[in-house]
C-alpha cells in the first residue's frame, strides 16, 4: 500500500478547521507554547488521577459513610462507567459545541462535582456525584489530546505527545500514593477538594492561552438512540466485569442478563451507528488501518499491562504482608524512568519508524513480566522494585508511540472522534484487564493450593517442630497454611504474568498491520 495514498497525517494538523479562519492560527511558540502544553497536560493528569486516587480510600469512605467496603466500591466503578460513556462521545461533542467550549465545560463542571463529592455524606449521594463527575471528565482526555494537536507545530508534534502521555502513563501510579496519604494524613473528602486549585490553574490557562484555537461547529441533532444503546452497552460490561467474580460470573442468573444486555446493545450500537446520518460515535473512522490497529494492539497490550499493574500490590499486600504504602511505593518506581524516557521517545518518534518503537516497548515489557515470574515469597524490597522501575523504561515507547501511530492516518477534522475511541478503548480495556486478571489470579490460586496441599510431604513432621518451638497445634496449622497460601498466591500471579507476556507480544504482532507511518514535517514520505 502506498503511503502516500493514505489521508493526511493528522499529527501535526488542527484537529478541526478552528472558527477564526480557514486555514485557522499558527501554532504557539516559545513560552506561550509550553504553558499551554502544561495546563493541558495537567488537565489530562488530575481527570486520570482521578480513576485511581479513590481505590485505597474506599475503607475511609466506607467507614465514614456506614457501608460496607463493597459498597465503598461503588464509588470506583460509578466513576468509571460514566467516564467511559462520555469518552466516544466527545468527537460528536467537539463538532456540536466546539472542541474548547467542551474542554472549558467540562473542567467546571468536573471541579463542581469534585466539590460537591467532598460534602456528600450518604453513599446514594456520593456515588451519584461521582457519575456527574465522570460524565464531565470523560471528554477532558480526548479533548486534551485534540487541543495539543492543534497548538504545537508539526516539528515538534512528538514532544507534544510525549508530554500528553506521560500524564495518562504516570498519574494511574501516583493515585494511590496521594489518595493514601490523603486518607491517612488528613481525611477522604480532600482526595476530591484537591481537583479544585488544579483545575483553577488550567481553567486560568486555557482561557488565557487557547482562545483562538476554537474549532468550527456543525448544529447536528443529538442521537438519543444511540447514547442509549451506548449507555446499555457500556454500563451492562462495566457492571458484568465489576460483580461477576462476586455473582460466580455466568453461574448468575443476573450476570447472564446483564452479559446479554450488553452483548445486544453492542450489536445494535454498531448497526445503528454505522448507519446514521449524524451518530453521536462516529464508528467510520475506523476505515483507516492506522486506527483500528492501533486501537486493536491498545485494547490487547493496554489491557495486559493495567491489569499486571493492579495485580502487583494486591500479591504484595496479601501474600508478602507489605503494608499499602509499601505497596504503594513499589508502584511509584514505574513512574521514574517513564517520566525521564518520555522526551526521548518522543524525539524519537519523529526520527524512526513508530512501530519499531513500539514493537521494541512491548517487548520490554514483556521482557521485564518474564523477569517478574522469578519472584519469589522472601524477596527484599529491590527484588520486588527493580522490575517495577525497570517497566517505567519500556511505558513511553509503548504508550505515546502507539497513540501517535493510530492518529497518523486520521484527517485532521475526525482527530477528536479518534482520540474519543482511543480513550474510550484505553479506560475499557484497562477496566476489563483488571477484571478478568484479578479473576484469573483467584482462580489459579485456588488451584495451585488444590495441587499443594495433595502433595504436601512432612506436615505433620513440621508440625512437630513447630510445637516443640513453643506454637500450640492450631498455630503451628495456621502458619502452614499460611505458608501454603503465600505459595499458591504466587504461583497464581505467575500465571496470569505468563499470559498477560503473551498477550502482549500479539499486540506487538498487530502493530506491523498498518504500513510505515509518515509524520509530517518529516522527509522521505516515499510509498512502499
Amino acid at each position: 500500500m502506498s503511503e502516500a495514498a493514505a489521508p493526511a497525517p493528522p499529527t501535526p494538523a488542527p484537529a478541526s478547521a478552528p472558527a477564526s479562519g480557514p486555514a485557522g492560527p499558527r501554532p504557539l511558540e516559545g513560552g506561550a507554547l509550553w504553558l499551554a502544553a502544561f495546563g493541558l497536560a495537567l488537565t489530562n493528569f488530575v481527570v486520570i488521577l482521578d480513576t485511581t486516587i479513590t481505590n485505597v480510600s474506599v475503607p475511609h469512605i466506607a467507614g465514614s459513610l456506614a457501608v460496607s467496603p463493597s459498597q465503598g466500591t461503588w464509588t470506583i466503578t460509578s466513576y468509571a462507567v460514566a467516564e467511559a460513556i462520555t469518552v466516544p462521545l466527545s468527537g460528536w461533542l467537539a463538532g456540536r459545541f466546539g472542541t474548547l467550549r467542551v474542554l472549558i465545560a467540562s473542567l467546571v463542571g468536573f471541579a463542581l462535582f469534585s466539590m460537591l463529592c467532598g460534602l456528600a455524606r450518604t453513599i446514594e449521594v456520593l456515588v451519584l456525584l461521582r457519575v456527574m463527575q465522570g460524565l464531565c471528565g470523560g471528554p477532558l482526555m480526548p479533548m486534551t489530546q485534540t487541543m495539543m494537536l492543534r497548538i504545537f507545530p508539526p516539528e515538534k508534534m512528538g514532544a507534544a505527545n510525549a508530554l500528553w502521555g506521560v500524564t495518562a502513563i504516570f498519574a494511574p501510579i501516583l493515585g494511590p500514593l496521594i489518595g493514601g496519604y490523603i486518607s491517612d494524613n488528613w481525611s477522604w473528602p480532600w482526595i476530591f477538594y484537591i481537583n479544585i486549585p488544579v483545575v483553577a490553574l488550567c481553567l486560568f490557562i486555557i482561557l488565557r492561552l487557547l482562545r483562538p484555537y476554537e474549532s468550527a461547529t456543525r448544529h447536528e441533532r443529538i442521537d438519543l438512540v444511540g447514547v442509549v444503546l451506548l449507555v446499555l452497552f457500556v454500563g451492562g460490561l462495566q457492571l458484568v466485569l465489576d460483580l461477576g467474580r462476586e455473582y460466580d460470573w455466568f453461574g448468575s442468573p443476573m450476570i447472564v442478563a446483564l452479559a446479554l444486555t450488553a452483548a445486544i446493545s453492542f450489536g445494535l450500537f454498531i448497526i445503528w451507528e454505522l448507519t446514521d446520518d449524524h451518530p453521536a460515535v462516529n464508528l467510520r473512522v475506523l476505515r483507516y488501518r492506522s486506527l483500528w490497529v492501533g486501537i486493536s494492539a491498545l485494547a490487547l497490550g493496554y489491557g495486559s499491562v493495567f491489569s499486571m499493574i493492579v495485580l502487583i500490590p494486591l500479591w504484595l499486600q496479601s501474600a508478602i504482608g507489605y503494608t499499602s504504602s509499601e505497596a504503594g511505593h513499589v508502584m511509584a518506581l514505574m513512574g521514574v524512568l517513564a517520566v525521564m524516557m518520555s522526551p526521548v521517545a518522543g524525539l524519537l518518534i519523529q526520527k524512526l519508524d513508530v512501530r519499531l518503537l513500539v514493537s521494541l516497548g512491548m517487548v520490554w515489557i514483556a521482557s521485564i513480566s518474564v523477569m517478574r515470574m522469578f519472584w519469589t515469597s522472601d524477596g527484599t524490597f529491590w527484588d520486588y522494585a527493580l522490575p517495577q522501575l525497570l517497566h517505567g523504561a519500556g511505558m513511553p515507547f509503548f504508550f505515546i508511540g502507539l497513540m501517535t501511530m493510530a492518529l497518523v492516518d486520521v484527517p485532521a477534522s475526525d482527530i477528536p472522534s479518534a482520540a474519543g475511541l482511543l480513550s474510550f478503548v484505553r479506560t475499557v480495556s484497562g477496566a476489563a484487564g483488571t477484571a478478568l486478571g484479578t479473576s484469573l489470579w483467584d482462580e489459579a490460586t485456588r488451584e495451585a493450593r488444590v495441587n499443594l496441599t495433595s502433595t504436601l510431604n512432612g506436615a505433620e513432621g513440621t508440625m512437630a517442630q513447630m510445637q516443640a518451638g513453643g506454637m500450640s497445634a492450631d498455630q503451628a496449622r495456621a502458619a502452614i497454611e499460611r505458608l501454603v497460601d503465600v505459595q499458591a498466591s504466587t504461583i497464581g500471579t505467575f500465571h496470569v504474568f505468563a499470559i498477560t507476556t503473551v498477550l502482549v507480544l500479539i499486540a506487538m504482532g498487530l502493530v506491523w498491520l498498518t504500513p510505515r507511518p509518515v509524520l509530517r514535517g518529516r522527509a522521505g514520505a516515499g510509498a512502499h
